[in-house]
């Protein structure tokens, strides 16, 4: 059997994943566009996505204005197939310039999280009549719970009469800042194959009295094709994969990075207390155990990227901890990864990826 294709209203790719968007400079043109290639949906980051720009000191929201328009056409220039989406931050500063951008520069997905985009089709509206044209751009949260979809459905037919055009629902074996309390990681029914049928049942409703089809992407540890498998079998449409396209030679991290998610053990994920007030998933190395031991790191903030981050309290800048990563100097920072990130084992390329999913899958189903 073949994977099933994912489709977004009119849209449509080849292949149910979704590589997750991850920042800072994990996941740009590079990566975003290989995965649209091979059918997926590709997603380019855009938090610090300026962050190369020379002129970023002086005015970071145009760097990165600049820079994610820069990202997303360099991304169209290589693609021949798939679709383009874009992460973007509810917590983000610039967040509505970033969704702006998005959808004047035509990208065909924009999924949000780290907060609820209760107001996130306002841009579609919004832009849609200064350029005086309808755009097609799709709009999906990421949520962990039902509760927090039907409040998204709701709140998003009441004031906007449109409904989420899909939910990526995000479970506690993630990378990255996760939406959940420390003591709910572990918890059976925080994961993910509970929130995930949670979510369904949810958005059916929803699904039914307005004939509009949502799918339901599952995303947080999903690792193989058998996992593919088993979360279209519960009755998702698709999964969000990030860990695994770290290791891949169109990754647009540096290859320091990649290395670090080859040699880790499983004994080396932790979870750290973020200075954006929420719990994380993360590498062990010596920068995260000089924070723990209170050794303190220059904190003046000098990106001013995140609405949550209380700079006057944290040990370091997490911004650039990640900047730091994304170029390789661990040292002076640290690799969020999923839960699963130990079991890589060697960098492919993302086309040699893809087609072991789809191996992987096909042996599952037969």
């Amino acid at each position: 059997m073949n994977l099933p294709t994912l489709s977004f209203g009119e849209l449509k790719a080849k292949l149910p994943i979704i590589q997750g968007g991850m920042g800072v400079g994990i996941s740009l043109s590079g990566l975003a566009s290989a995965v649209a290639n091979e059918g997926g949906v590709g997603v380019i980051a855009t938090s610090m996505i300026g962050m190369r720009d020379p002129l970023r000191a002086k005015d970071p929201e145009a760097a990165d204005h600049r820079g994610l328009i820069e990202e997303i056409r360099k991304a169209r220039e290589k693609m021949t197939d798939g679709l383009l989406g874009v992460n973007i931050m509810c917590a983000l500063t610039n967040y509505g310039d970033m969704v702006r951008t998005s959808i004047r520069e035509g990208v065909d997905v924009i999924i949000s999280g780290a907060g609820l985009p209760l107001d996130l089709p306002g841009y579609l509206r919004e832009v849609s009549e200064d350029v005086k044209a309808d755009v097609k751009t799709k709009l999906v949260p990421i949520v962990s719970s039902g509760r927090a979809a039907s409040i998204l459905c709701r709140k998003w037919m009441n004031k906007f009469d449109y409904l989420p055009d899909g939910f990526v629902v995000e479970g506690p074996k993630a990378g990255g800042h996760l939406g959940f309390k420390a003591e709910q990681l572990d918890d059976p029914k925080y994961q993910l194959e509970s929130i995930v049928k949670e979510v369904i049942d949810a958005v059916t409703p929803f699904r039914e009295k307005h004939q509009k089809d949502i799918p339901v992407i599952a995303a947080g540890g999903v690792y193989t094709g058998e996992d593919i498998a088993k979360y279209l079998e519960m009755g998702a449409s698709g999964v969000q994969m990030g860990t695994r396209f770290v290791a891949t030679h169109e990754c647009d991290a540096d290859e320091e990075f990649k290395r670090a998610y080859v040699q880790a053990k499983e004994e080396d994920l932790t979870i750290i207390k973020s200075p954006v007030g929420l719990p994380g998933r993360a590498l062990k190395n010596s920068f995260l155990d000089a924070v723990s031991t209170g050794l303190k790191q220059p904190k003046k903030c000098v990106h001013k990227c995140l609405h949550s981050c209380a700079e006057e309290k944290s040990p370091y800048c997490i911004a650039q901890a990640l900047v730091n990563a994304y170029r390789g100097k661990l040292k002076h920072g640290f690799a969020f990864a999923g839960a699963n990130a130990y079991l890589v084992d060697k960098i492919v390329t993302v086309k040699e990826l893809m087609n072991s999913l789809k191996d992987e899958y096909d042996r599952r189903v037969k």
